[in-house]
């Protein structure tokens, strides 16, 4: 059975962040008499990959990963999650599908309320593991995805340097209550502090929406026009900053750095409007979510897997672009 997608090998391997676990095992685990009974036989093994918010840009590039992984022999992998990020929809879809899940793959739009949740699939005997955006707080078996508090190091850090040390930084973020977002920022205020002569202005929730999301920058940049970077913390709010700033006629003044590598933003790296977009591998994390699940069902001990931290300026974008 594949490990990796090879496309995603280098990115796996740039700035690893959080540690391994202990490995997992299947010994360990008390399974389902169903899914045993499945595992025993040989029988095609049905996992759910469920993603915090099926609308965003960000969700076809895990389900590409997904899609990989459904060939794989021996498994049928299916996409599903809320549309918008509603934790009781996502709660709701994966207690209508469990009688039919022989593991789960999850991504929580709320650690808090997925957690509980989380606890009664392991309880019932399917094995779950975190992807994306982990949940320390559930009894999740491992996690697949970018360290998201060295992740925001590096943005901050990067932040840092394209500004030249100093000037003022508004954060931009689509959901700042979520824990995803509340550590990407943690570490990119960790990664400032390194210089003394930049100040934090604000952080700004911007919702999901691309004209509100537009529309929160405009409104917080001229409130605040002495700002000379903008930080986003994923990848929507990323190219809404570099539109900011091409309509504005501010390129290069204020400097951007932001997440993911959604086709925009890879244009306007290019063109000079983002400074730097930080990538977390989606397809690799679509793909290693179902590919754990497999590998522990087969008997096989699972771990961590840190999908690294890819960083593209101008000097290198030109070797992710279509």
């Amino acid at each position: 059975m594949k490990k990796l997608l090879a496309g995603t090998a280098m990115a796996l391997l740039l700035m690893p962040g959080f540690a391994a676990a202990e490995p997992k095992s299947l010994a360990d685990f008390k399974l389902a008499d169903r899914i045993a009974a499945k595992v025993a036989a040989g029988e095609e093994l049905n996992f759910f990959v469920s993603y915090q918010d099926v609308s965003n840009e960000f969700a076809p590039q895990i389900r590409v990963g997904v899609e990989k992984a459904d060939a794989m022999d021996g498994v049928k992998a299916t996409f599903i999650g809320p549309v918008g990020s509603d934790a009781d929809a996502q709660i709701n879809e994966i207690e209508a599908l469990m009688d039919m899940m022989d593991g789960l793959a999850i991504s929580s739009v709320s650690t808090d309320a997925l957690a509980p949740l989380i606890d009664r699939v392991l309880a019932a005997g399917i094995p779950v593991i975190a992807y994306n955006t982990d949940n320390p707080d559930s009894g999740r078996l491992v996690f697949a995805g970018q360290d998201l508090v060295q992740s925001g190091v590096e943005a901050g850090k990067l932040m840092g340097s394209v500004m030249e040390g100093k000037g003022k930084v508004m954060i931009l973020t689509l959901d700042a209550a979520a824990q995803w977002s509340l550590d990407r920022e943690k570490g990119a205020r960790d990664g400032l502090a390194a210089f003394p002569d930049i100040e934090i202005v604000q952080t700004v929730n911007t919702g999901s929406d691309p004209q509100e999301m537009y529309a929160s920058i405009e409104n917080a940049m001229l409130a605040n026009p002495e700002v000379t970077g903008l930080l986003s913390l994923e990848c929507c709010t990323t190219p809404a900053a570099g539109s900011w700033v091409d309509r504005n006629q501010k390129a290069g003044a204020v400097k951007i750095v932001g997440f993911d590598l959604l086709d925009q933003t890879v244009e306007m790296v290019a063109a000079g409007s983002i400074q730097a977009t930080i990538d977390q591998a989606p397809e690799a994390q679509g793909f290693a979510a179902v590919d754990l699940l497999a590998r522990f069902l087969k008997g096989e001990p699972i771990d961590n897997l840190d999908t690294g931290v890819g960083i593209f300026t101008k000097d290198n974008i030109a070797s992710v672009m279509k």
